[in-house]
């Protein structure tokens, strides 16, 4: 059982173990059983790096998530009533969701379902997919141990995927678009059985009877997942795109953009915290070309509320604004470029790396991402406080931004070559950051 404990700690980054640990704690000083959960077993178990964590609490869910807004510092950023679900962002941009157990019914394909609380083992048998249906005990009695009712382990050492029960696709068609994107992210085979399950709810039209905010929810997935480009494209392949909204085909200039996106996550130092929604750049990427009327639809289709369309509309005259504050700066300025780059969205970074045709921008974003960022995560925040950088404030990263110059401007020729492009592609450093680098 300790192996399994040693395990997951091991895989979790800082501030996700102590986001788990006060999460545990709390349930267990107000007396619930909570389980860790989903997602966060499947990917510990299958060795892929953990995104969210996903507790389970034998009782009603809303109680627990006040107590952890009050004591540890997150934010509440949503709450599923009918299956009690709180949605949690803590400190260190740690998602959490903590679902009550439950079993549900329902009445029809996409239907509403009726909730009713449950053991673990029937929440878990009630899950769309065996690798999602296991659970780590985080109680005292039974620290570590792991509840599998559904054999998902043996299916993840399979890398297969398979339903835990016969209408499971009936009852959420959701799960049919998340099948095709945990077959091209976790690059796991479909089971014989499941596959016909697949079928069988096509010939159905079942995928129809999604609900809009599932949908929206499922895009949200596909627009945030590194490989959104293959997803995307599997999607097609099954005409599954027009039940997002979009058109049969995406255009090859979309998906050549959409690749960038990949290639940005590459660039990001391991554990890099970065906090970006994706969605608004993939909607202004895939939409390239819709008329305005086109992309009224698509909102109203997909019920997009007020904020997410306009922070899809607003996002490529902000990200123009930025554009030339960057083309403003003049010269080799390192700590200009790093500190207003490290004060822009992200959204409007990630849109002017897919989408900028000024050569500079884009010198300036990658010596950011390849560099900048790189040996900022090298940089201990006990360094910038004894320059008189108080964490937090404005100072803080304006002596960040020193230091870093500093090691660019120190390091030999040879060391910044270590930070080029891979083998194949151009270097797109600027010239003045490299006499300045090794003068």
């Amino acid at each position: 059982m300790g192996d399994y404990m040693f395990m997951l700690e091991s895989h979790l980054s800082p501030a996700q173990n102590r986001a788990m640990n006060l999460v545990q704690q709390t349930a267990i000083d107000a007396g619930f059983n909570i389980y860790l959960t989903g997602g966060a077993m499947r990917d510990m178990l299958g060795g892929f790096p953990i995104r969210n964590l996903d507790f389970t609490l034998e009782g009603k869910t809303l109680k627990l998530a006040k107590k952890l807004t009050d004591i540890a510092g997150a934010a509440m950023v949503g709450y599923d009533e009918n299956r009690h679900v709180a949605h949690l962002r803590f400190p260190g941009d740690v998602s959490v969701r903590i679902s009550m157990a439950r079993k549900e019914t329902y009445p029809k394909a996409g239907g509403t379902p009726k909730v009713v609380a449950a053991t673990i083992h029937d929440d878990l048998m009630g899950r769309d997919f065996t690798i999602n249906a296991i659970a780590l005990s985080l109680n005292p009695g039974s620290l570590g141990l792991l509840i599998d009712p559904a054999n998902g382990v043996a299916d993840l050492e399979r890398r297969e995927l398979s339903t835990t029960y016969n209408y499971s696709l009936y009852d959420d068609p959701i799960r049919m678009l998340r099948l095709v994107r945990y077959e091209v992210r976790l690059g796991f085979t479909i089971s014989e059985k499941t596959a016909r399950q697949f079928e069988n709810a096509r010939l159905a039209n079942v995928e129809t009877m999604i609900p809009s905010y599932k949908r929206r929810s499922e895009l949200r997935h596909i627009a945030n997942d590194p490989h959104c480009v293959a997803i995307a494209g599997k999607l097609e392949q099954l005409g599954f795109l027009k039940l997002l909204g979009f058109d049969d085909r995406i255009s090859r200039a979309a998906l050549t953009s959409l690749a960038k996106f990949e290639k940005l996550r590459e660039f990001l130092p391991p554990d890099f915290v970065w906090e970006c929604n994706f969605l608004p750049v993939f909607l202004n990427t895939v939409t390239e070309g819709f008329t305005p009327r086109k992309r009224t639809a698509l909102a109203e289709k997909l019920e997009l509320d007020t904020e997410e369309v306009q922070a899809w509309q607003k996002l490529p005259a902000s990200a123009a604004r930025m554009e030339k504050r960057l083309l403003a700066i003049p010269g080799a300025r390192i700590e200009e470029i790093y500190l207003q780059l490290r004060g822009a969205g992200t959204e409007e970074i990630v849109h002017l790396f897919v989408n900028s045709k000024q050569r500079m921008v884009q010198d300036r974003l990658r010596n950011y991402l390849q560099k900048y960022l790189w040996i900022g995560q090298e940089i201990r925040d006990e360094e910038v406080a004894e320059l008189g950088g108080e964490p937090g404030t404005a100072k803080f990263e304006k002596v960040k931004a020193q230091l870093i110059a500093k090691r660019i401007r120190l390091r030999p020729k040879k060391v910044i070559d270590e930070f080029a492009l891979p083998e194949g592609e151009d270097e797109l450093g600027e010239e003045e950051l490299v006499r300045s680098a090794g003068a």
